[in-house]
């Protein structure tokens, strides 16, 4: 993996997460669990599971999820327990034929060269790892001895396959792709284009790329339906302004995601009071094809309530030296205070929208300069 040290400084650097050591330290509240963390692992506990059994019936999928101590285990059981067994098989066939009584020279074993169980166990080792040292061997004395070659040999190569295919898929899981995939810390909301919007920073910080990558957004909160159902997780979605223009997104360097905060939004009756004493949570998910493996990756973050920054707007990073782009990783989670409404969306668009809310924001603005009307004439009589 491509490590990240010196791409970032420590100072901004979490798992999968970049943040700004300087932005404001919110108290946090007392809240419900997080569905979502930071990681992005979904803290979700499955108890009471009483069919078992259907995790058998994917077995390679099982010991993909399996810890490594675990898979490393079973992939050592799983060659011992087959040596064993076929030693018993060898041992077996050479005690009927007599193989394991001294005879004359004119007497065929079935086996060379095997005397007593240890002997069958290394044979049974050469056999299925194919070995051949030369010292026993299977002759054509015995039919039985011959099919048994023939199945160990099948078995040994379907344990291979199962075990390194398995082993190879760990090494190669999608989840390790998604470490150098990051997100900032905190979420935004401010005037963009002149409409309320939620924003995030996303960047990748391989140089091979995410093909097809594509961002979706949901709003995670305790909701209660008209007939009094209460829904304790209701995953509500979030339409995305894609700041490509396309269904997916081309990160090459930091984009920021842009929500609108429309009539259609679920943070739409939302105010900059209301947010943080709502108990939501929005969940961001971003997908893809990794380009070197094929395979698809998922990267995950959320953002509490607390963690979302009113009138606030992230910094450029982007910057043009020596006839190329320069991104600069230690303003990934910088933000700074814009003029912004503090009211929600849905009374913004009540009130006239943002024509309204400039409108008075300018009248202010010319207040304030009639109160200092001796410097202003002074500086028209110098123009």
């Amino acid at each position: 993996m491509l490590s990240r040290k010196g791409l970032i400084p420590d100072d901004y650097l979490l798992t999968r997460l970049a943040e700004d050591v300087q932005q404001p330290k919110f108290k946090t509240k007392l809240r419900k669990a997080r569905f979502v963390a930071k990681n992005g692992r979904c803290n979700v506990a499955h108890t009471n599971i009483r069919e078992q059994g259907r995790f058998l019936q994917d077995v390679f999928t099982t010991l993909v999820d399996l810890k490594w101590v675990h898979t490393l285990i079973i992939f050592t059981m799983s060659f011992l327990c087959s040596w064993l067994l076929f030693a018993m098989v060898w041992w077996l066939i050479a005690f009927s034929h007599g193989d394991l009584e001294q005879k004359g020279d004119d007497f065929v074993p079935c086996v060379t060269d095997i005397h007593s169980f240890s002997s069958a166990f290394l044979f049974s080792i050469e056999v299925q790892v194919t070995i051949g040292f030369g010292g026993r061997m299977v002759t054509e004395e015995c039919v039985s001895a011959i099919a048994v070659l023939i199945i160990q040999n099948i078995v040994g190569l379907l344990i291979n396959a199962i075990m390194l295919g398995c082993i190879f898929m760990k090494t190669a899981q999608a989840n390790r792709r998604a470490e150098t995939i990051i997100f900032s810390k905190h979420a935004v909301i401010s005037i963009r284009n002149n409409k309320l919007c939620f924003m995030i920073r996303i960047g990748d910080l391989r140089k091979s790329m995410i093909i097809s990558a594509t961002v979706r957004m949901q709003v995670v909160r305790r909701t209660t339906t008209h007939e009094g159902e209460v829904v304790p997780l209701d995953q509500i979605d979030i339409q995305m302004d894609n700041p490509v223009g396309t269904n997916g997104i081309f990160l090459v360097s930091p984009l920021i995601i842009c929500h609108v905060i429309d009539k259609d939004s679920p943070l739409y009756g939302f105010s900059a009071g209301d947010l943080q004493n709502e108990d939501i949570e929005v969940i961001v998910v971003l997908e893809g094809v990794v380009e070197t493996t094929g395979i698809t990756t998922q990267a995950r973050t959320s953002y509490l309530s607390e963690e979302i920054l009113w009138g606030q707007r992230f910094a450029s990073t982007v910057s043009e030296e020596d006839g190329m782009y320069a991104v600069d990783y230690s303003k990934f989670g910088h933000t700074f205070k814009v003029p912004t409404p503090y009211c929600s969306a849905k009374k913004l668009s009540e009130e006239g929208g943002m024509a309204r809310f400039k409108l008075h924001d300018g009248s202010i603005a010319r207040g304030t300069v009639k109160r200092r009307a001796p410097r202003i004439k002074q500086q028209d009589t110098i123009r």
